[in-house]
């Protein structure tokens, strides 16, 4: 009785690449160094519904899909003449300079939230997703707060990057 109640408790322990012999006793396979680690868990290993249904279509909305790709591009396409005007022309106004700082800001917030929903999928992991969605948010804020400062107290961006190019 005390030999099988230490192999259960042993059991437990025992690593994915150990198997039993003949014997019954545990044995690790042959040339491996270290037991197999997972960062994450594997999903449930289960099925929903039956091999005849059909795929599940999601919910349409304006923010997502085609729309959503026109405005990135347009914000990428934005960036282009207004990142190379000022180095070309000499300063520019302050507007402009607010516009070039609202289309970083932009265009940085929704590729950070690209790689969050590519990396972090809410099926998979929802709290961490939902962190670093507010995580991401308190950066693209706290950076348009140092953005509008610098922009309203201070020489404004461009004026920025042209001294530190000199310097």
């Amino acid at each position: 009785m005390a030999s099988l109640m230490r192999q259960s408790c042993l059991s437990a322990f025992r690593t994915p690449l150990a198997t039993r012999n003949a014997a019954g006793v545990s044995q690790v396979v042959a040339f491996h160094a270290s037991a197999k680690k997972q960062i994450l868990p594997p999903e449930p290993q289960s099925i929903r519904g039956t091999m005849n249904d059909p795929a599940p279509i999601p919910t349409p909305h304006p923010s997502h899909g085609s729309y959503h790709w026109t405005f990135e591009r347009l914000v990428a396409v934005g960036l282009i003449p207004l990142t190379i005007a000022p180095f070309a022309a000499g300063s520019l106004n302050p507007t402009t300079d607010a516009i070039l700082c609202s289309l970083i800001i932009l265009h940085s917030h929704v590729g950070f939230q690209a790689s969050i929903i590519d990396y972090f999928p809410t099926r998979r992991v929802p709290k961490t997703a939902s962190f670093m969605n507010w995580l991401l948010r308190g950066f693209t804020l706290t950076t348009a707060v140092g953005l509008y400062e610098l922009e309203t107290n201070d020489v404004g961006l461009t004026e920025t990057v042209k001294r530190i190019w000199k310097a």
